[in-house]
Formats: structure tokens, C-alpha cells, sequence
């Protein structure tokens, strides 16, 4: 059976911060593998303009060239609209049985996690292990001693998607904050201008 961390996102764009964590995990977790799970949109989120699915795979394939611990997955494209984590997780084990799926998930979701649907199946069913982020309020003291939850020594990450399209759209600099030949592709083919 093989353990496979799973790290949900919309990676739009991708960048050195979630490199960084894909790297963390890689070294210093029991996970063989890693799957870049791409999302749609989150329900969570406001409805805000992405990049198309095909924009982010190709700059999500730049960035893991090389690297064959880490995949990247598209199931939940296929999954009816709107779609919550505890049914990927559901078609994840339907296609792979014979896989452990770990949720990676930064601190920041886990304050909230008693908000998502079916979290208890959630937990029931799979580790999580925990990543530093800026959090915005207490952690529910029900998941901080959890038998299920990983607090993960991962280095704490600044860089986020968001401010990294409003560089773009502000005309500055991104070239420390994604992998050079993502900044290229970004700049090449005018995305998130």
C-alpha cells in the first residue's frame, strides 16, 4: 500500500512556496508519493476569475519537470459541480484501493475544518498532516490532539497566488516568487494580465 500526500489547490499560479512544501513533504514524511490535486474552484472561495485548467497544468508540468515523486491529478474535473473534498477523497479510494491518501492541508483550513462537509468521514478515513499559515483565528481544541492530525515542522511560506497575480496585474516582479521558467511561460503567453 502505497502513502500518497494529497495537496488540493487551484496552483494559480504555482509557485516556490508550494515547491517548497512539495519538497518538505518529500524529504521529511513517510509519503512516497505527492499528488498536486487541481481544483476547479474552491466552494470555500469567492468566485473569482482562474486561469483556465489548461493554463495551470501546463505551468503546474514547467514547474515539476524532473521531479517523479510528484503528479498531478485532474479527478476533480470530472466530478459534478460543486464538489467538496470528502467526495474526491470517495472516488480517490474507488480508483486506487490499494492507496493511503493523506491530506496535506495548511494551517489556515484546519480552523475552519468543522465547517467542511462530511470533515468527520473526512477523519474517519484519512491522516492529515498540517503545515504552517497564517491563521485568522483559535485552532478548535478538538483537532489540535487529534490520533488523525500531523502537526508538520514545514518551514512557515509568505508567497500566495493572489499576491502574485497582482504583481502581474501591477506590472512588477515575480521572478523570486515562481521558478524561471514559469515566470517565462506567465509572461510569454500574457496570463494574469
Amino acid at each position: 500500500m502505497q502513502k500518497i500526500g494529497l495537496f488540493f489547490g487551484t496552483f494559480d499560479p504555482i509557485h516556490k512556496g508550494h515547491l517548497e512544501l512539495i519538497n518538505f513533504f518529500i524529504k521529511n514524511s513517510d509519503l512516497e508519493f505527492i499528488w498536486l490535486i487541481l481544483t476547479p474552484q474552491s466552494p470555500f472561495k469567492k468566485k473569482t476569475e482562474i486561469q483556465s485548467s489548461s493554463s495551470r497544468l501546463e505551468l503546474i508540468s514547467i514547474a515539476l519537470e524532473g521531479n517523479s515523486k510528484v503528479k498531478i491529478n485532474t479527478i476533480e474535473f470530472e466530478l459534478p459541480k460543486p464538489n467538496y473534498t470528502f467526495l474526491t477523497l470517495r472516488e480517490l479510494k474507488k480508483q486506487y484501493p490499494d492507496n493511503k491518501f493523506i491530506l496535506l492541508l495548511g494551517a489556515d483550513n484546519i480552523v475552519n475544518f468543522q465547517n467542511w462537509k462530511a470533515y468527520n468521514e473526512i477523519l474517519e478515513n484519512h491522516e492529515l498532516y498540517i503545515y504552517p499559515r497564517k491563521i485568522s483565528g483559535p485552532i478548535p481544541n478538538y483537532f489540535i490532539n487529534h490520533p488523525k492530525i500531523y502537526w508538520m515542522n514545514a518551514p512557515l511560506i509568505d508567497a500566495s497566488s493572489t499576491d502574485i497575480r497582482n504583481k502581474i496585474k501591477n506590472k512588477k516582479s515575480i521572478r523570486n516568487l515562481v521558478p524561471e521558467n514559469v515566470c517565462y511561460s506567465i509572461l510569454e503567453k500574457k496570463l494574469y494580465i
